[in-house]
């Protein structure tokens, strides 16, 4: 049976009647990424709401929307979907003031560890609320394809999972993030361990080093990592955002093998962040004899924002069953999080000296 490369998904399908969208936050997120996405998938925005109102106002007038004046104004808005592209720490406060089992999507991550991320679940659950988070590369075309070629059994049972990237990472676009504890991981590694996490389940356990680099005050930007899923899957994470050489032996990628094919994946939006380079996936099909590369209908950037609101509109209107990234799915990859850095701030094992 020969594998067409079109005939994997990379797209969710949009809800049949959208509701206007209420964004939390101002900031080169919304700007570069939620607004054009939510305009290419045809929803309506209501408008936003950020606590820097002439920011807001700003960016609410390019789109031709309003500028709310406070957090309760933005909330009172009637059958909205709620969008938090607002910091960790504000995520609690934007939740507490939303009405009672409203659709709402918070920004990744879900708080800053997992003891707030502990209180923005009870929140929710509390409120009824129907949260998600925004782990949007799971909606990525490239990642859809993948999903889809490895329930199609093409790359038989996967049993490696390699993330590999060695690029240079333009630090000084968030100078935000300079004095902060966690960074690596928690923002931006995080993507790929969800990512790992929907494809292979949770791992019995974590190894992990994430560490800084002499040449900035950034906490960590370089991180090692193994994800424990016993005797038949092996899962390792290479990251290097300092690697300031040229773009020759730059990489930021993905490499799945299965017992019967194998997958690539570049995730190109990384590569010259922002402008960034092509995304792609290429499969080795099961009964092939070479790599396929896979047209891709879109990128990361902003295709997987138009798939992660439909899935949440789907899912209010009762067109999805299942609500990807459920606060409580979430919940889980933080908790992956907080096992990597504990294991981060662990000792190693320590090698035995030389006897005497």
């Amino acid at each position: 049976m020969t594998f067409d490369p079109k005939s994997l998904s990379q797209s969710w399908p949009l809800p049949a009647k959208p509701r206007p969208i209420v964004t939390f936050g101002a900031g080169s997120i919304v700007s570069d990424a939620h607004l054009p996405a939510y305009g290419k998938g045809g929803f309506p925005i209501a408008g936003l709401y950020d606590p820097d109102y002439e920011k807001a106002k700003a960016l609410a007038d390019k789109w031709g929307v309003t500028a709310y004046a406070s957090v309760e104004e933005a909330a009172a808005v009637e059958n909205a979907i709620f969008d938090l592209a607002t910091p960790p720490a504000a995520h609690a406060k934007v939740l507490s003031a939303l009405p009672d089992g409203a659709p709402v999507l918070i920004q990744k991550p879900m708080g800053s560890d997992l003891a707030a991320a502990t209180e923005i679940l009870k929140i929710c659950r509390a409120k009824n609320l129907k949260a998600a988070v925004n782990f949007q590369l799971r909606f990525a075309p490239m990642m859809l394809g993948l999903k889809d070629a490895i329930a199609k059994g093409l790359l038989g049972e996967v049993v490696d999972f390699d993330v590999y990237l060695a690029l240079d990472t333009p630090w000084q676009l968030w100078a935000f993030l300079e004095g902060l504890p966690r960074i690596e991981i928690a923002m931006h590694s995080i993507h790929y361990l969800d990512m790992i996490r929907q494809v292979l389940g949770d791992p019995k356990g974590v190894h992990a080093k994430s560490i800084g680099h002499p040449n900035h005050k950034m906490a960590q930007t370089r991180t090692t990592a193994i994800l424990d899923y016993g005797d038949r899957v092996r899962c390792a994470i290479s990251i290097n955002h300092d690697h300031k050489f040229g773009r020759k032996h730059q990489a930021c990628e993905f490499r799945v093998s299965g017992t019967e094919g194998a997958a690539y994946v570049q995730l190109g939006v990384n590569l010259d962040y922002p402008r960034g380079e092509p995304d792609i996936l290429e499969i080795y099909p099961k009964g092939g004899s070479d790599w396929v590369t896979v047209p891709l209908e879109g990128t990361w950037f902003p295709d997987a924002f138009v798939g992660r609101m439909a899935n949440l509109q789907r899912f209010a209107s009762g067109e999805d069953a299942e609500l990807v990234s459920s606060v409580e799915d979430a919940w889980k990859t933080m908790a992956l999080v907080e096992a990597l850095y504990q294991s981060n701030a662990a000792p190693a094992t320590a090698l035995e000296t030389l006897p005497q």
